[in-house]
Parts: structure tokens; sequence; C-alpha cells
């Protein structure tokens, strides 16, 4: 036998049959979530690697275990690079995923019942951000503040500090899961500092577009926290970091472990490692750009079509369609139309709307993923089209057939990276 893949095709044909699946689906279709990204063939190594053994709880230089020579190396690799990249004071690489790393910053600094001012959910937010069904919604108070729909999804600071005012937050958090716009990070500076609230930003979505200077840090308008996961715009592992002011390290660290957490995924961060090394290489802002380009011609293309979009167009790498306005379908609809061809996006609400989320008004639509197969503006103008003709057309069968041999054939051009690597083990 050559590979663990090997091994796992003889011991458990099931899940094996299950991953080859999925890679055949990755490579023949167009993935275009916004959250989702292929990562680099090093981190999928380091996640397979005997740091999965090891139980590292506690912080290098102060563990509870014995043994941790190399998994301590790795983590202070990890947090001097993403300080280094973020041109943040301090950061925490432990949380594993993006809800725990949110749900840390709070339990930090607020006790049940203290108020969060954040993004109402339909209008950008994200589940974390206080959505009534989440732990944290219920155990903490939060506001919510909304975009105006009539003026492409702006945020009206002068209201919003008028309710920071009235409800006193003690943190005022802005962040978002599908809003295509930029935010003026500078205003809710302001806005904070008025009412003495901590100034978090969980960038989770645009990281990767931070990192590479494409957009606009929190952290250089004096942000007290950060938060992002590692997977989306950034291409790392799945899992979430916290950067922070120096003066916020102590309370931050000790909410996380063991506030929060026990032992961290260390193979995780040895992965999150390499990706920030990758994100500070020429290469990666090549890309970041490229994805902002994807973006807006995408976007493009569908407005040309008539397509209707939430905020009309993009700033960044994402675009939410509404598809009742635009097609006459929900977004439940919608993308169930769009796998079918092998064009993969999400169901997405827009804003106050008045559909259950299992079958919102709309999709979300995103470039990260395409760009990383190295797909560029030409590119998008195609997908597009694919996407309306489908969309226009979702009960004609033999029209939905031939644009799933286009898709097919036109991604054979784009390998997936670290699919062809595993496969040829």
């Amino acid at each position: 036998m050559n590979s663990y893949r090997d091994l796992l095709s003889q011991n458990d044909p099931e899940v094996f049959q299950a991953l080859a699946g999925e890679e055949v689906r990755q490579r023949q279709g167009v993935e275009m979530i916004p959250s989702e990204n292929y990562t680099y063939p090093e981190v999928l190594a380091a996640l397979g690697s005997v740091f999965t053994n090891k139980y590292s709880e506690g912080y290098p230089g102060r563990r509870y275990y014995g043994g941790q020579t190399y998994t301590d190396r790795v983590e202070n690799l990890a947090r001097e690079r993403v300080c280094r990249l973020f041109r943040a004071e301090h950061a925490n690489v432990q949380p594993l995923s993006g809800s725990p790393m949110n749900q840390a910053v709070y339990l930090a600094y607020l006790k049940p019942g203290d108020t969060i001012l954040g993004m109402d959910l339909s209008h950008g937010g994200h589940l974390t951000h206080g959505a009534p069904v989440s732990h944290m919604g219920r155990i903490f108070h939060f506001v919510r503040y909304k975009t105006q729909p009539d003026r492409q999804g702006a945020i009206d600071f002068d209201a919003l500090l008028e309710v920071a005012k009235e409800t006193r937050p003690k943190i005022v958090l802005c962040g978002y899961t599908s809003y295509p716009r930029e935010y003026d990070y500078a205003a809710f500076r302001r806005v904070a500092d008025e009412v003495g609230a901590l100034a978090m930003a969980d960038v989770s979505h645009v990281a990767g577009l931070i990192a590479a200077d494409a957009l606009p840090s929190p952290l250089d308008a004096g942000f007290d926290v950060v938060t992002t996961t590692t997977h989306k715009s950034l291409r790392g592992p799945r899992g979430g970091m916290i950067l922070s002011k120096q003066a916020q390290a102590k309370i931050l660290d000790a909410s996380v472990f063991p506030g929060l957490q026990g032992g961290p995924h260390m193979n995780t961060i040895a992965a999150v490692a390499i990706a920030l090394k990758k994100a500070a290489e020429p290469a990666f802002r090549s890309y970041a750009l490229q994805v902002l380009r994807n973006a807006k011609t995408l976007a493009a293309a569908l407005l040309r079509e008539g397509v209707v979009l939430v905020t009309g167009g993009t700033d960044n790498h994402m675009l939410v369609v509404d598809t009742v306005a635009s097609f006459g379908m929900d977004g439940r609809q919608a993308e169930e139309v769009l796998d079918r061809v092998g064009i993969t996006t999400n169901k997405q609400v827009i804003p106050d709307d008045p559909r259950p989320p299992l079958r919102p008004s709309g999709i979300r639509v995103g470039t990260p993923a395409c760009t990383t197969r190295g797909m560029v503006e030409a590119d998008m103008e195609r997908i597009a089209g694919w996407m309306v003709e489908a969309l226009r057309h979702p009960e004609d069968t033999a029209h939905l057939e031939r644009l799933v041999g286009e898709v097919k054939a036109f991604c054979v051009a784009f390998p997936v990276p670290g699919l062809a690597a595993l496969a040829a083990e």
C-alpha cells in the first residue's frame, strides 16, 4: 500500500466512496459560495499529520502536558505570522472555528444581559452576531442595526450613533456574512468611542483581502478586537483567530482557554501557520485583487441581464441576488437549479426578507474559490450567462443538460488545488 487513501479504500469503502465523490463534484463544478475556497496541498498535509495526535492544553511555554517542543514551535509561528500580516499586537490562533472565537470575545468582556450592537441578520449579519436562535442571542441583549436598501446598502451612521446612545452597548460589532459593501471602520470606531464601547470587527469573509492590502483593515482604524476565520478568502484550514491590542491579550487568551475550550487542534494550527506564510507572498496579493475584479465583473454581467442585486453591486468578493424579483423563484429553488448544472451557490435572506430562512428570497454568490482555480474576468462572463440561462429555464431538461456538459467541459481547464496531488498518491 502506498498511501492513506489505499488504507481508507480497503478498510472503509463507504467513506472512501463519499470522499471520491466529493472530489469529482469539486472538479466538475464551479464553486460560487463566497465563504468557501480550496486550500493548499501543504495545508491538507498538515491537517492529516501527526500533530493530530497531540494534546496541547495551554499556551506555548505554559502547557498542561509534556512533549510540547514542536507544538510550541508551530503555534508561535502562527502567532508571529498573523501579527505581522495583519499588523496586530497580539493573536490567539486556538479558536476551533468562527462561532467559538466570537463567543470567547463576548464572554471575555460581558455579563449575561449586556448589550451588543450588531448588524441585523437579514441585512448581512452573521448567526453569531446575535441571531435569536443562537445561544449568544439568548445570553446577551443584541440590538441590531440595518442598512438602507434604497441607498445601495449604505449605513446611516448618524442613526447608528443615536441607537448606541439610547442602548449603551458594551460592544459595537461590525462584520458580515452577506453584505456586499465595504465598511467605514473609522465611523464605527467613532460610534464606539462616543458610548465608551469596545470596537470589534468580524472580518471572516474578507480576511484574505485585508491580509493582501486589497481592502482596508479595522486594526488600522484602531479597533480593539478583530476576529476572523481562516478558511474563506484566506485559503487556510477551518479555524478561527482573535487579533487584538496587547492590552486585551490576557483577558482574551483566558476566555479561549480555559474559559471556553480545552486542547487546541494542533494539526489545524500548523495548517494555519502554512496558510499565513502563503498569504504574505506577492502571489497572494495578485490573487486577492483578482478576486475583487472577478466579483465586479460577475456583478456587472448579471446587472446587464436585468438581474436584481441587493445593494446594486459589490465592493468585495460577494453579491446577493434577489431571485424572486429576478426570476420569480425563491432562493432554495434557485440554489437547486444551479446545483443541477454544476454551479454551487447558497440560499440567502435579503434585507427584511418576508420569507423564511430555508426558503428565502435570494442566493449568495462569491468569487474566492473560482479565482483560486485560475478563473478571470472572461470566465465570470460565461458563468453569469450560465446562471441566467439556468434560472430562466428551470423546467427545460434538455436545456439544463446542455449546460451541465458546458460547465463540466469548462472546468477541465481549471484544476482544483490539492486534488491532483491526492489522486496521484
